[in-house]
């Protein structure tokens, strides 16, 4: 059966703020507990008016604190604006409050613009680009997740407190091959960001597949793909919550962000050019929009030509009760809570 988990991004709805955003996400990953759901991720952001998560470690532990059953996990950490060792104590903490629960998604993108990402990097790596140390850091936050730093490791025998026995599953999460290739080479789970339209994520996954290598971290591999989906009772319903996200975007794409997620009424009402609305249906094949029985059909295609038996569900609908009515409408097709 096909598990389905859930990336918020705590988008900043239109007429609202960043504290209602964070309560819409706490609302969301409550309603996602009790529905079944197999995961919630929450998303990093800097300088990003129009999104609320800048610190997901610190929601994970709100939002763990606050649901019973489901994973709690980032979507994820930006690893090159980091020390490895301190990630690996943040979430080895996380894990021991929450044992088997915590999940560790890391990514090498900046998740800001670059004055933020010159801000969270002063003084650091004057010798070489952050990117670069990116698969070190990898192998670096691996060995203190799971006290196996090798004995030649230049930081030997140190030791990421808390040590427990328990480990939070990591994630590289990436939407190119070369996080794929690195996810395979390290013994990681890999998680492909689908739902930001980029082509090639059949063949990223089943590369990563192919080449696997056991790890300490797992003996098999795991991926999962994230895809936005909006589902309602109605086509129409579900096709007009969409319209905020495709506005949404195509804003980011002009390079004219909209410091907010506009709702489906400005969305709808906006003087689209014959370009735009060219490129809102071309990236319209990468978005699942429908009734729940066509969501349903459309996601078991979707997971089927991944290779996959788990999606992350990203649901950008400006009203948080249509939402929420969403993945729940979304859950009851699935049967997530029968299971």
């Amino acid at each position: 059966m096909l598990k389905l988990g859930v990336l918020d991004q705590s988008h900043i709805n239109e007429g609202h703020n960043a504290t209602n955003a964070l309560s819409n996400t706490l609302q969301l990953a409550q309603a996602a507990d009790e529905l079944g759901y197999s995961r919630f991720w929450m998303s990093e952001h800097h300088a990003s008016p129009s999104l609320a998560h800048s610190s997901p470690e610190i929601m994970i532990s709100h939002v763990a604190s606050q649901t019973k059953r489901i994973r709690v996990g980032s979507g994820g950490i930006m690893l090159p604006h980091y020390s490895a060792y301190k990630v690996a104590e943040n979430f080895r903490l996380l894990e021991a409050l929450y044992p088997n629960r915590i999940d560790l998604g890391v990514g090498r993108a900046p998740g800001g613009m670059p004055l933020a990402t010159r801000a969270l990097q002063e003084g650091k790596f004057p010798s070489m680009h952050s990117a670069d140390r990116y698969p070190q850091q990898i192998v670096d936050l691996i060995g203190y997740l799971n006290d196996a730093t090798p004995s030649d490791h230049r930081f030997a025998g140190l030791i990421a407190e808390p040590s427990i026995s328990t480990t939070p599953e990591l994630w590289l999460l990436g939407s190119s091959g070369g996080t794929a290739e690195l996810a395979a080479m390290t013994g990681a789970s890999y998680a492909f960001a689908q739902f930001f339209g980029t082509a090639g994520g059949e063949e990223a996954v089943a590369h990563y597949k192919e080449n696997f290598q056991p790890s300490v971290m797992a003996s098999a591999p795991k991926s999962l793909a994230a895809i936005t989906v909006s589902c309602a009772e109605t086509e129409e319903e579900a096709e007009y919550h969409m319209r905020s996200n495709d506005l949404y975007f195509l804003m980011l794409r002009e390079n004219r962000p909209m410091p907010y997620l506009p709702s489906a009424k400005t969305a709808a009402e906006y003087p689209y050019t014959s370009t735009e609305k060219a490129h809102i249906e071309d990236t319209r094949r990468f978005r699942v929009v429908g009734t729940p029985d066509q969501v349903r059909e459309k996601l078991l295609r979707f997971a089927a030509d991944y290779q996959t038996d788990e999606l992350l569900i990203v649901s950008a609908i400006h009203d948080n009760e249509a939402r929420i009515r969403s993945y729940r409408l979304l859950a009851e097709a699935f049967q997530l809570g029968q299971h």
